[in-house]
């Protein structure tokens, strides 16, 4: 009887200190779990945050990128009207230019062949005539006493004295400077001269025409005048109607 007393004791105490346990474990169950979704809620925010400034690193770099090619575009807008502006330039003859070509001199022929005659007569019409013909034999550029030839270029006789674009071409020997494309077309035009009448129209004005060798480098300056240009204007009728 003492013995199932102590038996049926030992068990209240176990089923007693068993229900104690299970209390304490679920009393510090929600505290656990409270726990746990802090330290989940803190890692979704320092994973938020890497992200928010992985991605506030990527918006720069865009920036950046774009800003780039945007100065890039522009430069080269300016690169593109710097070079067309400069091969404008180049066809109006407003720049310096040097390469192969050769070199024209006009002088008066020795006294004794015309006595009793001063001076010669430089026709601007034989002037012209070879400038033509030069051009013809594709000459890239022309220079008469320092003076550029370009397209609005005026060779006349003005007073006696045959002038262009206003100069007058009085002193001799009158140079004039020629350039080609490349030293073979230097030879064409050299060769295309010799079998010119322009030296007998030269001869005839008592002017002698040297023609010179080609050369591989001969310079021509630029044109040192006003270019005039035409403005177009717009016309209204298409507007009015």
């Amino acid at each position: 009887m003492k013995q199932k007393t102590i038996f049926s004791l030992t068990l209240i105490s176990a089923l007693f200190g068993f229900m104690i346990v299970l209390q304490i474990k679920t009393m510090h169950q929600p505290e656990v779990k409270e726990t746990r979704d802090v330290w989940k809620l803190r890692e979704n925010y320092l994973a938020a945050r890497e992200m928010e400034a992985n991605l506030l690193a990527e918006i720069r770099k865009a920036n950046e990128t774009i800003a780039r090619y945007e100065q890039e575009r522009l430069h080269s807008k300016e690169q593109a009207f710097i070079e067309t502006l400069n091969e404008l330039k180049q066809e109006a003859g407003l720049t310096e230019l040097t390469g192969p070509g050769l070199a024209i001199t006009l002088e008066p022929l020795p006294q004794e062949m015309y006595p009793g005659v001063d001076n010669p007569y430089l026709s601007a019409t034989i002037l012209r005539k070879m400038v033509n013909e030069l051009n013809m034999y594709g000459a890239q550029a022309i220079s008469i006493a320092g003076k550029r030839v370009v397209q609005s270029t005026v060779i006349r006789e003005i007073q006696g004295a045959t002038r262009i674009d206003g100069f007058p071409l009085r002193n001799y020997p009158v140079e004039i400077k020629v350039l080609a494309a490349t030293l073979q077309d230097a030879e064409k035009i050299y060769n295309s001269l010799q079998i010119s009448s322009l030296r007998d129209d030269f001869f005839v004005d008592r002017i002698n025409m040297k023609i010179g060798e080609p050369e591989v480098e001969v310079t021509i300056p630029p044109y040192d005048g006003t270019i005039k240009i035409d403005v177009m204007e717009s016309s209204d009728e298409g507007a009015s109607e």
